[in-house]
């Protein structure tokens, strides 16, 4: 056994052995969340959910609208909820009172109850294509946060909206990011809003994409976070092992150029897809499993972008569910982490048996592609053997 851990890596071992337990995804991951999409028809209900976020200590998610039933579900809970104001009433919302309204009905009656930590009005409003919609944006921003402090509720709800990577005119290098000119004024209103209510600037970044996109240029293992060459910026001559974090910079320099500075950025949504069609290159479930895997693994050490290393970056994976009624490419509907059984997807890495016999504990390797139920609770007890070999893995430098 002692063997085989070192052969395999203790860092390595240790990390697979724990996500594969059903000792906990994500504890101990201060900066890690998760959407909570339900374009679908046979998704488990809120109240099932939630026990799948508490068994896996899942304890931060995004949803996609204010249902009632999940922030109900989600009430004396240790999950943090940021919820999501369709771009369809964005238009609504910039009459103050109408905004008043908005927040009276959907945010405070479920207040403290639910932890409602943030409010994100509409999504991708800037690559929509509606122009009124975009000029609607910053009216609706400013008076929904009103809105909340005049009810006094806006004390530990930041409000922000994210925006999709098209939103740069520019992506690489990292140093070269910019904002397309034509979103340049409405751009300008919405960073200054952010610094002045000290909220983030939330971004949807998937590497995946420009993998798809390129596939006989772009190395697989610089946007899956594998060990490659990556690249070095010529002009701050800062390296990057990885697309997710480049896209990051690109982000913070564009915003930098237009005159912000210490606007946090953060990753609203990024993931790959276990399944495609057969254009869609890269969309496997080896690749899904190997990105989700080594994003929570630098979600684990807590880093940050070669930018701002010490500010830790925060990022939710998208998504939780596989989503039957998205429409779109095949890849649209496999996102999830889970089927809506409630089972794994795909592994993260190694799935742990142990076994009980006169002296031996098993750990069983096991395909990439199985679906995996949550360990039963009885292996909890090796939760205590995560910290010997969280300790002896540092000690060693194998993390």
């Amino acid at each position: 056994m002692a063997t085989f851990i070192r052969k395999l890596g203790l860092g390595y071992f240790f990390l697979t052995f724990f996500l594969s337990s059903g000792i906990g995804f994500f504890g101990h991951v201060a900066s890690f969340g998760i959407n909570y999409g339900q374009i679908a028809n046979n998704l488990p209900p809120p109240e099932k959910v939630l026990e799948l976020f508490s068994y896996f200590k899942i304890t931060k998610t995004r949803i996609y609208d204010t249902s009632p039933q999940i922030l109900n579900a989600f009430a004396n809970s240790n999950i943090e909820v940021i919820v999501t104001i369709e771009n369809g009433i964005l238009s609504q919302l910039n009459d103050l009172q109408q905004a008043l309204q908005w927040v009276s009905d959907h945010i405070k009656p479920y207040l403290p109850d639910t932890k409602i930590t943030g409010i994100q009005v509409g999504n991708e409003i800037f690559s929509d294509g509606d122009i009124s919609l975009i000029h609607s944006l910053v009216p609706a921003l400013v008076n929904i946060h009103n809105a909340l402090s005049h009810l006094g509720i806006g004390s530990n709800i930041h409000v922000s909206t994210p925006c999709s990577l098209s939103v740069l005119q520019q992506s690489y290098p990292p140093s070269a990011g910019s904002f397309k000119s034509e979103i340049t004024e409405i751009m300008h209103q919405f960073l200054d809003f952010l610094s002045r209510t000290k909220a983030p600037f939330w971004i949807n970044a998937y590497p995946y994409f420009a993998y798809k996109d390129d596939p006989s240029e772009i190395s697989l293992n610089y946007v899956l976070f594998n060990p490659s060459e990556g690249m070095v910026d010529p002009n701050t001559k800062l390296h990057y092992d990885n697309m997710l974090y480049a896209q990051v910079d690109a982000v913070i320099f564009a915003i930098a150029k237009m005159g912000f500075n210490g606007i946090e950025v953060r990753v609203s949504e990024t993931g790959w897809p276990s399944k495609g069609d057969p254009n869609e290159a890269g969309a496997t479930v080896q690749n899904a499993a190997t990105y989700n895997k080594n994003l929570l693994r630098r979600q684990m050490a807590n880093e940050g972008t070669p930018l701002r290393p010490r500010m830790r970056l925060e990022a939710y994976l998208f998504a939780l569910f596989n989503e039957d009624m998205k429409t779109g490419p095949t890849s649209e509907r496999n996102y999830g982490l889970f089927e809506p059984d409630e089972s794994m997807t795909y592994n993260v890495g190694l799935s742990a048996s142990a076994t009980k016999s006169a002296s031996t504990t098993s750990i069983f390797l096991t395909s990439s592609a199985t679906n995996t139920k949550a360990a039963p609770k009885q292996y909890k007890i090796l939760f205590y053997w995560f910290f010997v070999f969280l300790l002896t893995s540092t000690l060693c430098g194998s993390l």
